[in-house]
């Protein structure tokens, strides 16, 4: 006999397959917006607010959806721990490049004002310094605020003795800001040095897609590297790659599979199972510390 929660699965596969056909009952039906979400690796019909519960993962295929910042450190953080820093911190047009302040203007009018959100929070019941990258503000590209709120963010880890955890998810250096923005590569290892001299641990978590300027800097100098499943982590993308050395990729390659076999990071971790780890590790390491 089928239990309660296999019986809710099938109703919802039976919707599903209806929404699909936009079918019910041999009657041609509108689909209310933003109902469902659509896996965009297996195709599956996922109801939205089953999508949340299960932390943005498909339950058919183990995708990994793509969040913003704030929901995940929401996934990470103890309840009502999390207090920001730098949260008005936002970018400017340095170089004068056409369309960039319009753009800015535009994005920062929403709830996200910068591509990395940093604060203070518990998590497991350890105090940590968390930054958080996010892919939905100009594809999580590091312009010279990014980096100044993750120096800061650093150095008051640093000053505080407290672990660190950034989240990363970046096309790379936001090149409306030119060299500036190179700069901020050099800036965040710099801190990150120091933060290391002090003894500290530092956690970096990859997602996809983690590449550029912030792969090359910030988010792969860490203690201790973590993906998430199929992430993508590189540089230059395969794509570019393949077409500057003329050569065949190896097959999965920059996923966070083929770089956990060669070495390049230590752990694969789902989405549901990082706040578990984060905590496991803070044990081991005998770390924690107040504000």
């Amino acid at each position: 006999m089928e239990n309660i929660f296999e019986q809710r699965k099938n109703a919802v596969k039976g919707f599903q397959n209806a929404v699909r056909s936009r079918v019910i009952n041999d009657r041609e039906v509108e689909i209310p917006e933003g109902l469902f979400e659509v896996c965009p690796k297996c195709d599956e019909h996922i109801l939205s607010a089953d999508l949340t519960n299960m932390n943005f993962v498909c339950s058919e295929c183990s995708h990994h959806f793509r969040i913003s910042a704030k929901v995940r450190i929401a996934s990470l953080v103890d309840a009502e721990t999390f207090n920001e820093m730098n949260a008005d911190l936002i970018s400017v047009d340095p170089l004068k490049m056409p369309g960039y302040s319009e753009k800015i203007t535009q994005i920062t009018t929403s709830e996200q004002k910068e591509a990395v959100v940093t604060g203070i929070g518990n998590i497991g019941g350890f105090t940590y310094a968390i930054g958080a990258m996010d892919s939905n503000f100009l594809m999580g590209s590091m312009g010279c605020a990014v980096g100044e709120k993750l120096v800061n963010l650093i150095e008051v880890a640093t000053k505080k003795k407290l672990p660190l955890i950034i989240i990363s998810t970046s096309g790379g250096a936001r090149m409306q800001e030119g060299i500036l923005s190179l700069m901020q590569m050099a800036k965040t290892t710099a801190a990150i040095k120091k933060h290391n001299d002090a003894g500290l641990l530092y956690i970096s978590v990859l997602t996809s897609p983690t590449y550029g300027g912030v792969s090359a800097s910030f988010a792969t100098v860490a203690d201790i590297l973590i993906a998430e499943p199929a992430a993508l982590v590189g540089f230059a993308g395969p794509r570019v790659i393949k077409q500057t050395i003329r050569q065949i990729l190896p097959e999965g390659f920059q996923s966070a599979e083929f770089l956990l076999e060669k070495g390049q990071i230590d752990l694969i971790i789902p989405r549901n199972e990082m706040k578990q780890t984060i905590t496991k590790i803070s044990k081991l390491h005998g770390i924690g510390g107040a504000q």
